[in-house]
């Protein structure tokens, strides 16, 4: 589009109208906020001279000026969109004012003889496209979308992303013939581009707040298909967490002085001025780097991560405590053995209302807690299965497998057991929300919790395998 303040459109203006032979003598300006209104609603093909309509795709030419009149209608001297746009516009309620039929003479730009509106008319040309056939176009092209995130694996949480919903309505603007960017593009420039913006908001936005309220550097670990040790690197601040970088750490999970010279370049980079602590997992060698760190850099605190040595803890029990390694096992057998066949599964949804057994939890031990707790849930549930006619005729049921979990299921010392896991395990789960919280810092909260969780493993223990 062009940059000028009016558009010059060629049209005859013999009594205001225009033919599909019309001579050109003379040059029609129309003012930049209506021309950048009509080619809203067509496709340049030729600059001015030649322009494609976008709902009934009739190229134009003679200029944007004829290319309205196309779009308004036959009353205005040329053939009108063929397009179905009902006559009425409704009362815009925002800007105070009535909208009239088209053809009729408005206040506003006066050109041939006539007057028109032209923001009204094509508003009203738009809704009108909208509300009388572009509905299937809009259908496909949701499912286009949603067949991307399918075949792709896309995680679908990804809609509700602001860089999603932006993405599509920049996409929308652009109008029939948008080519979207090739791999190298998205590998290379805009790739390069987005770096170099992350950086910026780095630098203008993070560093600051570094500087005047510290920050926390946070090593989280995991692992990756090829069974690399991954270290993620982030620091938070006031201003949010920001991801620094990633290391390959397979060769520095269990050596101290690596792992104390990685943390180290990582304060280095930061600034050791701004470093309040270092945050990793509470293992020996992440333990001996800390101390290590500490002894170097004096300003700085070493600190486990809470999740992680809520995690730790729970696994003890697992591993120390035989009542713990027994449910936990035969729990995970009753899983195993429903979930891994599809008409288990549909007989167990007909006497659990649709519930699952699984619950997904922050870490690997707290789902196994989860699933032991939603195991209790549906305790009266599994046993109706387990005693019904269609789990007695089916093929499972004669199986030692199949027999097993039905005299697990059936045990109340079993569900007793179980109650006993929950009440050791459950204000640990209650601590692990609470320094998982997104709504507020929990900092200064854990300490209390952890005392008020010790309380209630106490009084929860020796109550024994009470009901609840």
């Amino acid at each position: 589009m062009s940059s000028k303040s009016t558009y010059v459109a060629s049209a005859s203006t013999s009594n205001g109208s225009i033919s599909e032979n019309a001579t050109v003598d003379s040059k029609i300006e129309v003012p930049k906020d209506d021309a950048e209104i009509i080619w809203e609603h067509g496709i340049s093909i030729d600059g001015e001279n030649a322009i494609q309509c976008k709902y009934c795709d009739e190229i134009i030419t003679g200029g944007l000026y004829r290319f309205a009149i196309h779009l308004l209608g036959s009353e205005h001297g040329s053939e009108a969109c063929r397009k179905d746009v009902n006559d009425e516009v409704d009362e815009d309620e925002g800007e105070g004012r009535k909208c009239v039929e088209v053809g009729k003479k408005r206040k506003g730009n006066n050109v041939g003889g006539e007057s028109f509106d032209f923001e009204d008319i094509f508003k009203k040309k738009t809704d009108g496209a909208l509300a009388s056939g572009d509905n299937k176009n809009e259908e496909e092209a949701c499912r286009a979308i949603a067949r991307f995130f399918y075949n792709n694996l896309i995680p679908m949480k990804a809609v509700k992303s602001m860089e999603f919903v932006r993405m599509c309505d920049m996409v929308s603007r652009c109008g029939v013939g948008f080519v979207p960017p090739s791999f190298d593009e998205i590998k290379g420039k805009y790739l390069r581009e987005e770096v170099k913006l992350v950086n910026k908001a780095l630098d203008d936005h993070h560093r600051v707040q570094w500087k005047k309220t510290g920050c926390c550097i946070m090593v989280d670990g995991w692992t990756d298909k090829k069974k690399r040790s991954i270290l993620n690197l982030l620091v938070n601040s006031l201003n949010g967490t920001f991801f620094l970088k990633s290391v390959d750490a397979s060769d520095m999970m269990e050596s101290p002085e690596k792992l104390f010279k990685m943390m180290d370049d990582v304060v280095e980079e930061v600034g050791e001025e701004n470093v309040v602590q270092v945050v990793t997992d509470n293992t020996t060698y992440f333990k001996a780097a800390g101390e290590m760190l500490m002894e170097k850099r004096t300003r700085l605190y070493w600190t486990p991560c809470a999740t992680h040595c809520i995690e730790m803890m729970l696994e003890d029990y697992e591993k120390k405590i035989p009542v713990y390694e027994e449910i936990i096992t035969k729990g995970k057998k009753i899983t195993d053995f429903i979930s891994s066949r599809d008409s288990l599964i549909s007989l167990l949804h007909k006497f659990t209302e649709g519930i699952d057994l699984v619950r997904q939890g922050i870490t690997s031990c707290a789902t196994t807690y989860l699933t032991l707790d939603r195991l209790h849930e549906t305790k009266e549930a599994l046993r109706r299965m387990f005693t019904s006619m269609a789990w007695k005729s089916s093929q499972f049921a004669k199986t030692s497998c199949g027999k097993f979990v039905e005299d697990v299921v059936l045990d109340k010392e079993f569900w007793k057991n179980v109650m006993i896991c929950l009440n050791g395990a459950n204000p640990l789960l209650d601590v692990l929300r609470l320094v998982n919280t997104i709504d507020e810092p929990a900092t200064g909260f854990i300490y209390e919790a952890m005392e008020k969780a010790k309380d209630e493993i106490r009084r929860g223990l020796s109550e024994g395998g009470t009901e609840r």
